[in-house]
């Protein structure tokens, strides 16, 4: 647990210093933000899909309980957003552990697939939506369930679907020789009916109990099919690859050639861990291909923690895509081309903002880099005295508040323009980093301030009561 205060002094040469070195960072970030840039997480769920459509991005990830999508003319205010839930069903069969939602556009209607079960996870199947008209919220209604003869009653979760050659076909992973979660293809008479067995493919891998969340690109020649391998818990879930090349039969499981390692892991570094179940998509421009991916900030074998990011990627000389190294949380990014941008920016937790912002403390706090990559910027403030706040000045209609949760955090009291205060548990069981702690309601656009109270309370499982301090993103739109 970090204990031990610094002392005035010292936070007053280390601040002198911070600004000798670092403005000029923060200055070129200000700059940046000026003209678009956003920073991860998008959204606080996993196995996300994301569409660009009619003006807006549209993202969708897992929920449970329902299908809820996240609209947003703008990548950099998808936290922002407010969810739309597109889909509940009363039918028993198929109401839990919904799953992976993907959709698409064939003709002028939209088609969600997605995994569910009822309660028996061994049940999930797969099923698919069709919209009534030309939106991707919907209206929805029930399709079909997608089974292919020879898998007609077996395990299948994450549904993806391959356009070669001017048909469709259905990938997902199920039971097959290889694995229980292996990867099948399946074909298709139109957005809604398999018509034919599926095939197993032995696609290689890392570890050896998953090939999940087939996703597919098409270009220079071949059609490539990244997956997810490793069990999404572990630290090392992360993305491989597979080709085809075009006029090949994607049906002839030796038609796909087997590309060598992992093109997306963990990178410690930037305390990014089990980066996989990803999707694609263009910018609003159609000049960019993008990967949208959930990650964890903890090593730690859990199912939590997993939030959705985005990157540009690339191409790489041999006519693969290029996926490169997954980016810290929080990293500043340039947006999309033909993003509008929102004009959203950062206050960092020791002062530093890339637009309107202020913070300011009351009592003594402790401050350091000991959170490393688990921090924006690498540094945070803590306290666990009773009183003490943090207080964050910005204009903006919304703020949203991020930092790390650990076996050791309270609970806080947090209030907007001085009004009732609001407990939040800082608590987290497994220690995470950049975690969405709070998201303040929609304000009028103008000077608004957050508070941060430490109240020295705890939660009973808790070993300790700090409260800390890290990003707040403004919100202008």
């Amino acid at each position: 647990m970090r204990t031990r205060p610094r002392s005035a002094l010292i936070i007053t040469l280390l601040a002198l210093l911070v600004g000798l070195v670092v403005a000029p960072q923060a200055t070129a970030e200000k700059s940046a933000a000026a003209s678009g840039t956003f920073r991860n997480p998008l959204n606080t769920g996993p196995d996300p899909f994301m569409a660009y459509a009619n003006g807006a991005y549209h993202l969708a990830t897992t929920q449970g309980d329902s299908i809820r999508m996240w609209r947003s003319p703008s990548l950099a205010t998808l936290l922002d957003a407010d969810p739309i839930t597109v889909w509940t069903d009363s039918d028993a069969t198929r109401n839990q552990h919904i799953w992976a939602p993907e959709f698409y556009r064939f003709g002028s209607r939209w088609y969600l697939y997605y995994t569910a079960d009822d309660g028996v996870d061994d049940h999930h199947r797969l099923y698919v939506l069709e919209s009534e008209r030309d939106d991707p919220t919907g209206p929805y209604h029930f399709k079909a369930k997608l089974a292919p003869p020879n898998h007609a009653d077996r395990f299948a979760i994450d549904p993806g679907i391959l356009q070669h050659n001017g048909r469709l076909y259905l990938a997902y992973s199920g039971i097959n020789q290889y694995q229980h979660n292996g990867l099948n293809i399946a074909p298709m008479s139109n957005p809604y009916t398999v018509s034919g067995n599926a095939v197993p493919i032995n696609a290689a891998g890392g570890c050896p109990e998953v090939r999940e969340g087939p996703e597919f690109l098409n270009r220079n020649g071949r059609t490539w099919m990244t997956y997810s391998v490793c069990d999404t818990g572990k630290p090392d879930y992360q993305v491989w690859q597979m080709s085809l090349a075009d006029g090949a039969d994607p049906l002839v499981p030796g038609n796909w050639a087997q590309h060598a390692g992992p093109v997306f892991s963990r990178a410690d570094s930037r305390g990014v861990f089990g980066p996989g179940h990803h999707a694609f998509f263009k910018s609003p421009d159609g000049s960019e291909d993008w990967l949208v991916h959930h990650a964890k900030t903890t090593s730690t074998n859990t199912y939590t923690n997993r939030t959705t990011r985005a990157q540009k990627i690339g191409w790489n000389a041999d006519g693969s895509p290029d996926l490169g190294t997954p980016l810290a949380l929080g990293a500043t990014q340039n947006l999309p081309s033909g993003d509008p941008g929102s004009g959203n920016h950062w206050i960092n937790d020791d002062g530093r903002s890339s637009g309107d912002g202020t913070v300011a403390y009351t009592g003594t706090w402790n401050s350091g880099t000991g959170c490393a990559a688990q921090c924006f910027w690498s540094d945070d403030h803590w306290s666990d005295r009773a009183g003490n706040t943090a207080t964050f000045s910005f204009t903006g209609t919304r703020i949203a508040l991020l930092s790390v949760r650990d076996t050791g955090n309270g609970i806080a009291a947090i209030s907007v323009d001085g009004g009732p205060e609001q407990r939040v548990d800082f608590y987290g069981a497994i220690r995470t980093g950049e975690t969405l702690q709070y998201l303040s309601p929609r304000l009028a656009n103008g000077r608004h301030t957050l508070k941060v109270r430490v109240t020295g309370e705890r939660n009973s499982a808790s070993g300790a009561a700090f409260v800390s301090v890290d990003r707040a993103e403004v919100y202008t739109d």
